[in-house]
């Protein structure tokens, strides 16, 4: 085990990632533990709110995470001050990307259906820097031997191609598998080659004039979100708590 960590984790020098990964998802975690706690009303917990404005936590989130970059980029490597700096914005991001929802819709809809993105986000980001510190690099650059990386034209030509991928597959509502498809190629390509799902830029473009192509994307989707769509959303309940139902939060608006 020392040995793996210290191939893999300390000499390539990935120890203030595996920091910065780890104080993101303790952040995350007792954050939502707070929130929920806040929501049901037990433990001494409250809402903070000086002079009567709401303050919401991504604004101190947004403070450790701006501390916590110019950290980093000023310290060495490997330093102490690096590695304060990896949990200061490991800290800040987790605060930040909790309310990744309510920064996104300039609203606060924390505790609606649109809030469910906050997690998402946040699942997604921890898989990427998993991923990452497993020795995966962005846009399949890990597939090069180490030849073809002392060649910058393949390196080039290798990171444009994944990147064209993993946009083709954005292109096509996929956001989750163009996002994975940065640090693994083959999920990106799937994501291009297979059907558009409906309403995407690209069904609204390509499929137009198509009605089989329409039909094809319509029933391929439905038959997708009837599969996942339920154990998506209890996961995302388990780690974020459930939303508002639509009676409750039209009630606390009056």
């Amino acid at each position: 085990m020392g040995d793996w960590w210290y191939r893999n984790i300390i000499e390539p020098g990935k120890l203030p990632l595996l920091l910065a990964l780890l104080s993101f998802v303790l952040s995350f975690l007792v954050t939502r533990t707070i929130t929920r706690l806040i929501r049901a009303g037990k433990g001494p917990f409250r809402n903070i709110s000086p002079g009567g404005l709401h303050v919401h936590h991504v604004v101190p989130g947004v403070i450790l995470t701006v501390i916590g970059g110019f950290g980093a980029v000023g310290s060495g490597r490997n330093s102490l001050g690096a590695m304060l700096s990896a949990v200061l914005f490991g800290l800040g991001a987790g605060l930040v990307l909790d309310e990744f929802a309510l920064i996104l819709h300039l609203d606060d809809v924390y505790w609606s259906e649109q809030g469910r993105k906050s997690v998402e986000v946040v699942v997604l980001t921890v898989a990427l820097v998993t991923l990452i510190l497993a020795g995966f690099l962005p846009f399949g650059v890990n597939e090069l031997t180490a030849q073809e990386r002392q060649s910058r034209g393949a390196v080039m030509m290798n990171i444009a191609l994944n990147f064209f991928f993993a946009l083709l597959a954005l292109g096509k509502g996929k956001p989750r598998t163009a996002i994975l498809g940065t640090v693994i190629p083959f999920v990106a390509l799937i994501g291009a080659v297979r059907l558009a799902r409906p309403g995407s830029p690209w069904a609204k473009r390509f499929y137009r004039n198509r009605p089989q192509a329409r039909a094809r994307a319509g029933l391929r989707a439905f038959h997708h979100d009837r599969r996942w769509a339920v154990p998506r959303r209890r996961f995302q309940d388990l780690i974020g708590g459930a939303p508002d139902s639509e009676t409750t939060a039209a009630e606390e608006r009056r």
